[in-house]
């Protein structure tokens, strides 16, 4: 095989990171080396311009409708017009062709409605677009639907979740072709972190929490979530905000759930997970930038709250990284409740691989 063609599906209404993401890192890969390399063509009804969500116009290379040539990769983009082009029996139709001509399908946040609507995912397990999940449920019963994960492998399958997690999913597919040492040289070259394991969240307290209506409390919150290597003592916190320590713990009970101190914990806690999982930062290192010191200190907090060893989590998580989870003969999958955000009384849940160590429910 000369080269892994890689067909790229666009369409009305389609997000242009979603497509960027996929063309960008593959054409590095194979200037960098990847042996066959990747050509990379963007298939739109009739082969004519579509235009992005942005407004931006963007030239298709081929016909979907006309296209005839097996593929290694089809790839189905996201964006605002994926209920439109799910709704199209045209795109529709011949996804689910070009899909039966290639090695694998892929799509990138919603461009999983084109899929499911083709009936590729039915039996699936798939994850889209966090905002979007819920309604690819009720309008694909067939579908089992993940929210969680950054992207999942279901056989043959792929699913990612918004927007650039088209990056982590692409990074993947480059590793399972190339290896991990392309993969790490295409993230340096992109200039971004190595991919996240496919099971990491969507959501993380620093982007699912609500904008907490008291002042002190959102002056804290914000505090925390841009400065976690600063003095976040009850004493200073409670200064920031302008109030007592006792008051601030008050109102940090009434409107999140949570101690001031709790909620730092699991800030700082949580920010050292994704640097654990996507740099390789040492130990004590991933301590102090997370603001907890010493190695120690981090492992006994991390412990704590994900109920494992820093170093364990680690690996288990690159172990994880080196394939998307899947659906596969003797994979356990478990439900376990996961915190979705701090403040938030409702705990969504995810479906995680029972090796797989998952944070602990907030105490």
């Amino acid at each position: 095989m000369s080269e892994r063609l890689v067909a790229v599906v666009g369409y009305a209404g389609v997000e242009l990171l979603d497509i960027s993401c996929v063309t960008s890192a593959l054409c590095l890969a194979t200037r960098l080396g990847a042996v066959p390399g990747y050509r990379v063509v963007l298939l739109t009804p009739g082969g004519g311009p579509v235009e992005c969500d942005s407004g931006l116009s963007l030239q298709g290379q081929e016909s979907l409708q006309r296209w005839t040539a097996p593929v290694d990769t089809v790839v189905v983009s996201g964006g605002l017009g994926h209920e439109e082009a799910g709704a199209d029996p045209l795109i529709v139709t011949h996804v689910r062709r070009i899909a039966a001509l290639s090695r694998r399908v892929a799509s990138v946040c919603t461009g999983a409605t084109v899929l499911a609507a083709s009936g590729l995912l039915d039996g699936r397990r798939a994850t889209t677009h966090w905002r979007y999940a819920d309604q690819l449920a009720r309008d694909y019963v067939a579908v089992r639907v993940d929210a969680d994960p950054i992207y999942i492998r279901d056989g043959n399958v792929y699913t990612s979740a918004g927007v650039t997690s088209a990056l982590d999913l692409t990074l993947a597919l480059i590793e399972e072709d190339n290896g991990p040492e392309l993969a790490r040289r295409v993230a340096r070259g992109l200039v971004t972190y190595l991919q996240r394991p496919g099971n990491q969240a969507q959501m993380s307290m620093f982007t699912a929490r609500p904008q907490f209506r008291h002042e002190a409390v959102r002056a804290v919150a914000d505090l925390v979530s841009s400065r976690l290597d600063a003095d976040l003592s009850p004493g200073a916190l409670a200064a920031h905000a302008g109030v007592s320590a006792r008051q601030l713990t008050r109102l940090f009970v009434e409107h999140t759930g949570h101690t001031p101190g709790r909620y730092v914990r699991r800030a700082r806690t949580e920010a050292a997970a994704h640097l654990l999982t996507s740099t390789d930062l040492t130990i004590a290192a991933v301590a102090r930038r997370c603001g907890l010191g010493t190695a120690e200190s981090l492992r006994l907090a991390f412990t704590a709250e994900y109920g494992v060893a820093p170093s364990r989590y680690r690996l288990s998580s690159r172990s994880a990284a080196s394939k998307a989870p899947e659906t596969r003969p003797g994979a356990s999958f478990v439900r376990t409740p996961r915190p979705s955000g701090v403040g938030r009384s409702d705990q969504r849940v995810s479906w995680t691989v029972s090796s797989r160590m998952s944070p602990r429910a907030t105490r």
